[in-house]
């Protein structure tokens, strides 16, 4: 099994897939990673299955130094990635040696950055079916706990393969992960609880701006501005959250409800942020601005239908194969056709 050790930790740095599927009922939350656009395009990169537990960091990275040779792919938030002293890059496959240390010391755009290793990933348990680590619970994961100093994690070795198949090795056309994409504008579906708000306080929630808050974390994004007026008050009777949901709590302020979020609450959902928009709001870093904007559940629908299509499109076309200068590797003519993962 090969392994690397945590030098430094960072600031949130946990294993992350997907989510765990199916536990709300029982009061489990999905847990997962923040931006699925990033981590999809990380497992894509080094040709690992759409799922494949990931390293997720946020704000500050962490610093690993490898035992073993390993593929990797660093995307999401820039984090001014180093190999050894060298820059490494960004939504590209490349070798970490035996021996090299990869760090992602501090985020100069955006928040949350991925590291998917080549061959399946971290090597955690599954627990309830999933990799993603729970921190409120203390479950899956590295021990159900972000990183420390000193640990020492198993991955999945990728050096008994004789040829190396990863798609697209790099992947540098799409403008939303040149940051071009932080724009204020985030788009989000009404209700289901909008017909508890005044004329008055719809309008602020979708014509005044609101800056991220420090309080903002994985289990929901706190923003400031205007308070949005109710007709008699924002409590109901609780039931199911969604993700993307955005709660308007007794002070009138919105919480987009993300990742770590409850499964229930009693605060009225004044709107839910359309799926495809979450990496975008994820992204933004404390005091940036959000402003939403309505779209309809069929646009909605549309935008997540073109986006997999999209990245479809890209798998399809992602034919080539990147021969890596590992040690002692032959390229070898009887492989096969590289294995796609599907991205979603």
């Amino acid at each position: 099994m090969a392994k690397f050790t945590v030098c430094v930790p960072g600031l949130l740095t946990t294993v992350q897939d997907r989510g765990r599927m199916g536990y709300a009922a029982s009061g489990f939350s999905p847990s997962g990673v923040m931006d699925r656009r990033a981590f999809s395009l990380g497992n894509l990169l080094v040709g690992n299955a759409a799922n494949a537990p990931a390293i997720e960091f946020a704000f500050a990275g962490p610093t690993l130094e490898f035992e073993n040779d390993a593929v990797v792919a660093i995307t999401g938030a820039d984090f001014n990635p180093r190999l050894d002293e060298e820059r490494a890059p960004m939504y590209q496959a490349f070798v970490v040696r035996a021996g090299q240390r990869l760090s992602m010391p501090a985020a100069e755009r955006g928040v949350y950055g991925y590291l998917a290793i080549a061959n399946g990933g971290v090597d955690v348990p599954r627990v309830m079916g999933s990799a993603s680590t729970n921190l409120k619970c203390g479950l899956g994961g590295f021990e159900g706990r972000r990183f420390a100093f000193g640990d020492v994690v198993n991955f999945h070795d990728t050096t008994p393969n004789p040829y190396y198949d990863f798609g697209p090795n790099h992947y540098r056309n799409d403008p939303f992960y040149h940051f071009e994409y932080l724009t204020q504008e985030i788009r989000v579906v009404p209700g289901p609880q909008s017909d508890l708000f005044t004329s008055r306080g719809i309008d602020t929630f979708y014509k005044e701006r609101y800056q991220v808050s420090a309080q903002t974390d994985r289990m929901g994004c706190r923003l400031d501005g205007p308070q949005i007026e109710s007709s008699c008050g924002s409590d109901i009777i609780s039931d199911g959250i969604a993700l993307g949901s955005i709660q308007i709590p007794a002070q009138g302020t919105p919480i987009v409800m993300l990742a770590d979020r409850q499964t229930t609450g009693g605060y009225a959902k004044i709107a839910t942020v359309a799926s495809v928009d979450i990496p975008l709001l994820v992204q933004r870093a404390t005091k940036q601005y959000v402003q939403f904007k309505p779209v309809s559940v069929i646009e909605a629908q549309r935008l997540l239908v073109a986006e997999r299509d999209y990245y479809r499109n890209v798998r399809a076309n992602a034919r080539g194969r990147l021969t890596l200068e590992m040690p002692c590797i032959e390229p070898n003519d009887h492989a096969g056709e590289p294995t796609m993962p599907p991205v979603e």
